[in-house]
C-alpha cells in the first residue's frame, strides 16, 4: 500500500492510543464478564483485534470478536454480522472503526444492533475527524482532527509504515 501524506502519529504513538482506549473500554466494563468487540469491516476489525489483544493482557474479560459488514457508500442498504444477533442479546458491545468522518457508518452499525436487547453499545475509533452529519459520537477515541473534507486520513496498523497519515 503506497502511503502518501504527512505522518501525524507514529507507530509507537498509535500503539499507545490503542492501549489507552483498551483501558478505557475495560474501565467502562468492570462489571462485565464478557465483551463483544465488533469491527466494521475491514479496518475496524483489525483495530478491534488490536484492542482485544491489549485487553487480554490486563483484564479477565472474555473477549468475543465479530465483523460487521456495511456498504460504506450506501449504508442504508443494510448491514450483516458474522455472529447471529440472538447470540449478542443482553451483552455489552463495542463497535470499532478506524476513522469517524460523517458518522453514517457508526449510526447504521448501532441501528443494526438495536434490533435486539443489549446491555450497552459503545463506539471506539482511532481518529475522530469532526465532520459529523449524524448525532453520534465516539465514546473512545485516539485523536480528534479538525481537517478539511478534501483531506484523507489513513490508519495503518502493521508493518514498517504503521501510523496515522493525513493527505
Amino acid at each position: 500500500m503506497a502511503v502518501q501524506g504527512d505522518k501525524i502519529r507514529t507507530a509507537s504513538q498509535l500503539q499507545s492510543s490503542i492501549r489507552r482506549i483498551a483501558y478505557q473500554i475495560y474501565e467502562n466494563n468492570l462489571d462485565e464478564k464478557e465483551l463483544i468487540l465488533v469491527g466494521v469491516a475491514q479496518r475496524g476489525s483489525d483495530l478491534a483485534l488490536s484492542f482485544g489483544k491489549a485487553l487480554e493482557g490486563f483484564s479477565t474479560l472474555k473477549i468475543e470478536y465479530a465483523t460487521l459488514s456495511i456498504n460504506k457508500e450506501s449504508p442504508i442498504n443494510g448491514a450483516s454480522c458474522e455472529l447471529p444477533l440472538n447470540e449478542l442479546e443482553n451483552k455489552s458491545i463495542v463497535i470499532v472503526d478506524d476513522v469517524l468522518n460523517t458518522g453514517s457508518t457508526l449510526i447504521y452499525a448501532v441501528q443494526y444492533f438495536l434490533q435486539i436487547p443489549v446491555k450497552q453499545i459503545k463506539t471506539a475509533v482511532i481518529v475522530n475527524r469532526n465532520h459529523k452529519k449524524f448525532p453520534i459520537k465516539a465514546d473512545f477515541k485516539g485523536i480528534s482532527l479538525s481537517t478539511s473534507t478534501n483531506e484523507h486520513v489513513s490508519v495503518i496498523l502493521d508493518g514498517s509504515k504503521s501510523g496515522i497519515y493525513l493527505r
